[in-house]
């Protein structure tokens, strides 16, 4: 058995090797390595670990059982006290370890925003993940249990490349020839754990230390951290109704979500999108689109995406199964313009070697062959396409004084405007808070100062609670005013 014990500094100190024993389970238990309720080894056990007497074991043993550091429980084993004695310590000072420029420059950057479990009473319109009520489980369960049998087959027992499993790759070219437009080879996509390493890893690799890089201004804050941990200096660019405005920026980076705009849902127009390929292909730059949830679109025509008019192989396309499937599953993709696809390998081969979640990629390239995927999806676009209509009614009705809601016809929440000031919105997050309330403040997405804003996600709320929420948000506001006379 694995059992280990600083027994040789103890050695050092003690003569007598019960004693040497005695202290290093001593010392063990008191620094917590072993914890409250531990089984320890019995005596045989423990004496051919140690080369030691069983004897030697029993006498250390005894010592701390009397001293109420141990207790032997009748045919069952001896186990750490619940009522150990413990010493009052200093808490330990490690030597501070030197950073690189690097790490010092992560280090530094503000914390993302987490989202934390809301209490009973507290109607939360922050972003907790899809709604799993009509989840297809039977049939994922089934596609999971297939990829086991698979895996314990000693003809599938290959590590694969980093790139990830070719069969979901090919299942994921299929379905973005199909519902998307683009032309992609299985060997043209990469799997990443999340959308967000494979941001990361693709700025990593195109962005040097002080080099620009080209943000819509709102932005996703991780695209906004991987240009900064990789000491970039972020260009903003505004966005209107109509998506980004382009310009001739002096970069060869651009991030942009022109399928709907991240936070604000604007669509970037036809127009602008040949402005953005010609500007890349003036430039000799890249364009990292990022298609966070345009698979839900509830209304419209849906506009190609940058990829699928990509003729001079300028444009990687980013996606993710986290909002279409559930947030657990950390698995996401890039298209890769032929000239990337080795250097992506390479890349995220030296953070694994092997690609994770295997069993995962397998049983979701199951699920997309299978058909389940494109059902699933047809079904929650009419649920949350429901609820999306349910929201901005209710907003509306009630709270239309209060915000003006950004037009959109898809996605997961909702972009809303405040119509007052930036301090009687700051009064009215806060009283809504303290009501029960809680949205996310827009602000977190702007690279300089906006006007104050709130994105409302809609998805994981029943029809109930959203009427609810927004019933409170108009009732606080009205104490709000009324406090005023």
């Amino acid at each position: 058995m694995d059992f280990i014990l600083p027994m040789e500094r103890q050695s050092k100190i003690h003569r007598y090797k019960y004693l040497a024993l005695y202290h290093a389970l001593r010392e063990a238990i008191h620094d917590g390595t072993l914890t409250e309720g531990t089984r320890l080894p019995s005596t045989r056990e423990l004496a051919e670990l140690y080369g030691l007497s069983r004897g030697s074991v029993s006498q250390a043993y005894d010592m701390l059982q009397g001293d109420g550091y141990i207790q032997s429980v009748m045919g069952s084993g001896t186990y750490v006290s619940n009522t150990v004695p413990r010493l009052i310590e200093q808490p330990r000072q490690g030597a501070a370890i030197e950073l690189s420029a690097w790490g010092r420059f992560v280090t530094e950057l503000p914390q993302t925003e987490q989202v934390q479990p809301s209490p009973e009473d507290l109607i939360s319109f922050c972003d907790s993940g899809p709604s799993l009520g009509l989840f297809p489980l039977a049939e994922w369960k089934s596609a999971i249990a297939a990829a086991v049998r698979e895996e314990l087959d000693s003809s599938s027992l290959v590590l694969g490349d980093a790139a990830g499993d070719i069969e979901l790759r090919e299942a994921i070219s299929a379905h973005l020839r199909r519902s998307r437009g683009i032309a992609a080879d299985a060997e043209q996509i990469c799997l990443f754990n999340g959308s967000m390493q494979a941001l990361v890893l693709l700025t990593q690799l195109l962005l040097g230390p002080g080099q620009p890089a080209v943000l819509e201004n709102p932005c996703y804050t991780g695209i906004s951290r991987a240009v900064a941990a990789c000491g970039g200096i972020a260009v903003a660019a505004p966005v209107d109704g109509n998506g980004i405005v382009p310009r001739d920026w002096d970069a060869r980076l651009l991030f942009v979500t022109p399928g709907r705009q991240y936070p604000t849902g604007a669509v970037l127009s036809p127009a602008r999108r040949r402005e953005l390929l010609a500007w890349a292909a003036r430039r000799n730059a890249v364009i990292i689109e990022d298609d966070y949830d345009s698979e839900f679109r509830f209304a419209g025509r849906p506009l190609e995406p940058l990829k699928a008019l990509d003729r001079e192989e300028r444009v990687v396309y980013v996606g993710s199964f986290s909002k279409t499937m559930f947030a657990g599953l950390r698995i996401g993709y890039a298209v890769l313009p032929q000239s990337l696809v080795e250097p992506a390998a390479r890349a995220k081969a030296l953070y694994e070697p092997v690609s994770p979640a295997r069993l995962e990629q397998r049983a979701l390239a199951r699920f997309m062959r299978r058909g389940e995927y494109a059902r699933h999806l047809r079904r929650m676009r009419r649920y949350y396409g429901d609820k999306h209509d349910w929201f901005r009614a209710s907003m509306q009705e009630q709270a239309g004084e209060l915000f003006e809601l950004q037009p959109s016809d898809a996605g997961l929440h909702v972009y809303a405007r405040w119509r007052g000031s930036a301090e009687d919105y700051a009064i009215f997050r806060e009283a809504a808070l303290a009501r029960g309330v809680q949205f996310r403040d827009a602000s977190v997405y702007h690279l300089s100062t906006g006007a104050p804003a709130a994105c409302f996600c809609f998805a994981h709320l029943e029809h109930a609670q959203i009427m609810e929420g927004i019933r409170r948000m108009a009732d606080v506001w009205k104490v709000v005013l009324s406090g005023r006379k």
